[in-house]
Formats: structure tokens, sequence, C-alpha cells
């Protein structure tokens, strides 16, 4: 088995890390954060995601797992060393690549031997050769660069790693490329070898084209609404075609989450790099930044304003089974209703804490009836399976209007009509 050094802690390293000493290789995660080692080092994610705690503990445990903020500890023995750190939306839109540099250096200086370096961030095209410019620069000695990019699900990490649908692998030479392709031997996966452009260009491509789905579904829930069909139906329909399939054709309040808004806008920025201009990216960016303020704008309309009004939220993160917060549409809702004037209570089973941080002007509740409580409207934005299993009546009954909107389309409207509730789906009657 292979010695990895797994430089950035963060939701793809910690997975990556921990999901590597699971296939029984020797690993090291490095990040620069103290607490987050000193965390790890207890055995405590500092990220929400079912299965990797008890995988990190059992590794541990093992002793095929270790953390260190140094380098010099993690990189002179590693055959391999992953760059997993943040590429986070810079302002114009494009990816700040301040990090891998970061690393990249820092790699190169605590080299004293060959090393295969490997991009597991999702990076511009061409970030490639930028880190192989960055290690010539600061180390005399040998390297390989490879592409290897993740297509990880906060939620289902552990299974997206474990039983993934490819493994996708970069690089000019196919030895390096080969050696990488090792690491997941035991997985029995469908393995892609290509040119590290081409590597780089499939991870952005495949989240821009989930993304465009989402939106394209919720345009037609838009259409569907005004000419009284159900979207829920048309998507089913739509799904029993081969060509077509079923995923990420639910309609809602839009993508959100690390990913998804992120690429969109850097895949449109290299574009724009290369004087392309990418219509279709920007009408999915539009109609997904649109999708939760049309929301607003039927409670406005609706409850004749929003000025005093009280709104519950059900959910707060981006999606079920994570905190993740980012680019979440409950915060964008939170703030729309805000600025008209109404308060906001809210509950979510695991992204309060960080909720708290990011939005202290809402009001957080201990339950879905404490978020309903006394509410002229309930919002369902995530879509926990808690959330399945409400007492409607006792939900209608601490309500002070009972108008609830179904962000997600988890209801049934008819059945949520018997329970007394003024019911407003996403692209259905």
């Amino acid at each position: 088995m292979s010695k990895v050094a797994v430089v950035g802690a963060g939701y793809v390293g910690i997975t990556t890390a921990v999901c590597l000493a699971e296939l029984g290789h020797e690993v090291v995660g490095l990040d620069i954060d103290e607490g987050r080692v000193k965390q790890l080092k207890r055995n405590r994610l500092p990220i929400f995601e079912p299965g990797l705690e008890e995988m990190l503990q059992r590794n541990a445990e093992a002793g095929r797992i270790s953390f260190t903020t140094c380098f010099e500890e993690a990189i002179p023995d590693a055959d391999f060393a992953f760059i997993a750190v943040a590429t986070p939306e810079a302002e114009d839109g494009s990816a700040d690549l301040r990090a891998v540099e970061a690393a990249a250096r820092s790699i190169a200086e605590a080299m004293t031997g060959y090393l295969l370096i490997v991009n597991k961030s999702t990076v511009p095209i061409g970030t490639g050769d930028l880190v192989a410019k960055v290690v010539a620069k600061h180390s005399a000695h040998s390297f390989d660069v490879v592409s290897n990019p993740e297509f990880l699900r906060e939620g289902t990490a552990v299974t997206d790693f474990m039983q993934p649908d490819r493994v996708v692998i970069g690089a000019t030479d196919s030895s390096a490329a080969e050696r990488v392709a090792g690491l997941y031997g035991g997985l029995g996966a469908q393995v892609l070898l290509t040119d590290i452009n081409s590597a780089e260009m499939i991870k952005y491509a495949s989240n821009a084209f989930l993304a465009t789905r989402i939106s394209f579904i919720n345009e037609i829930a838009r259409i569907s609404e005004r000419v009284g069909a159900d979207v829920t139906t048309v998507a089913r329909g739509m799904g029993m075609d081969e060509r077509i399939g079923p995923h990420f054709l639910q309609a809602g309040l839009g993508y959100g989450g690390s990913c998804f808004p992120k690429d969109v806008k850097a895949l449109a920025s290299i574009a724009h790099q290369y004087n392309y201009h990418p219509e279709l990216l920007h009408a999915v960016m539009d109609i997904n930044r649109d999708q939760r303020r049309l929301v607003v704008d039927w409670l406005h309309a609706h409850l004749g304003g929003l000025q005093g009004r009280v709104i519950g939220l059900l959910g707060l993160s981006f999606k079920p089974n994570t905190d993740d917060l980012r680019e979440a549409p409950s915060l964008v809702l939170a703030a729309g209703l805000q600025a008209g004037g109404a308060t906001v209570q809210a509950y979510d089973p695991a992204a309060m804490k960080g909720a708290k941080k990011l939005a202290p002007a809402i009001a957080y509740r201990r339950d879905a009836y404490g978020a309903a409580r006394g509410a002229d409207a309930a919002i369902l934005v995530t879509e926990w399976n808690e959330f399945r299993q409400l007492d409607l009546d006792r939900l209608r009954k601490v309500m002070r209007r009972p108008v609830f909107v179904d962000g997600r389309n988890l209801y049934d409207p008819a059945r949520m009509r018997a329970h007394g509730f003024e019911y407003r789906g996403i692209g259905r009657d």
C-alpha cells in the first residue's frame, strides 16, 4: 500500500484522506488550521457527513491515518501528495487559486525526492500547468502532476467515494496516471485516463450540466403553473425516457451548496477569458437566482404584504444530511422576507449552529413545530427525512395562518389541503 499526504482538511480533503485510509493506504492529513487538526486528532469531524466519523475512528485506531499542520512531517515520506484545498469564488466569478498555489509551494519546499502530486481540488483548466510551474520553481526534485477531480455529494460522500460512477485521471505521463489509478484498485470502478485539461474540464462540465437540469425543470415548473400542469408528473414522464433519465429533475428552490453555484460561475468566467460568451450558463444562473425571489413575491401577494408577518422556515442547509449553508436558499429567502418587514423563525436538524453566525436575525427554534408556531406561513426549504413524518394537524394548529409553501414538492397537495392548509407547491396546483 502507498503513503499518501492529503493537503487540506476541508470537506473534500477529509473525505479523501479517510476513504484512502479505508482502502488500506497510510495517510497523513495536513491543514494549516491548528484547531481543525486538533479536532481531527481527537477523531472528531469539523464537518457533518453521515458515516465518515465512524470510518475516521476505525482507521485512526488501526494506525492508518494521522493529522498534522507541518508539511515537513507529511511530505518527505509520501508517495503521493493530494492537493484538496478550497478554491472559492473570486470577486469576478473566477476560482481563487491562492490556496492551491500556496499548497504547491509548501509541498515543493518540503520534498526530499520524487513525488507524484495530485490535484483533487476543483480547479480551472490549466491549473495542472500552474502547479507544475510553482513546484519546479521551488524544488529541484523530479515530480509529476496529475488531475484527479472529485465527484462527491454532501450527505453521501462515503458512498460516492467507495462506490464511484467513475474515476477520472488526467496526466501527461501514462505511468503516473496508472499509479494514481492503482490507489483506487480495490473499488472496481471505471477509470478514465485522459489529458490534464480534459480531466479538469470534466469536473466543471459535469456540475454545470447538473445545474442546467435543475434550472431547466424549474423553468418548466413556471410554465406548468401557468398552463395548469403538475411539474412532478411532467418530470416523471420525462424521466421515463432513457435518453433523459429521472435524476436532477426535481423542481424546487434551486441549487445551492459549495459546488454548483461556484463551478457554473467559474466555467462562465473561463469561457469569457477565451472570448466566448456562454449564454446557456448565464441563463442557468439567472433562473436559479430568481427561483427564491418568486417564493418571496408570492408570499408578499398572498399575505397582503410581509410587514409584521411571521414566516417559519423548515430546514436551513442547502440539502438534507449536511450542515452546509453555502449558497443555501434558506439564507436568501430569509434576507428577502426580512427586507419586506417579516420576522423569520427557523429549525434545522444540523445547520443551526452555523446559521446563527451567518444570519443572527433569524429566530431559531427547537423543532419544526416551534418554527411554525404563530406563523402566517411556513416554507419547506430542506427535505430532511424528519419533515416527511410531521404531524400535519399539529403543525396547522400552531400556525396563525396555515399557509404552507412546499419548496421541494415533498407533500401531496390534496393531503395538505385536506389537513386545512393553504398549500403552494413549485410548478403544481
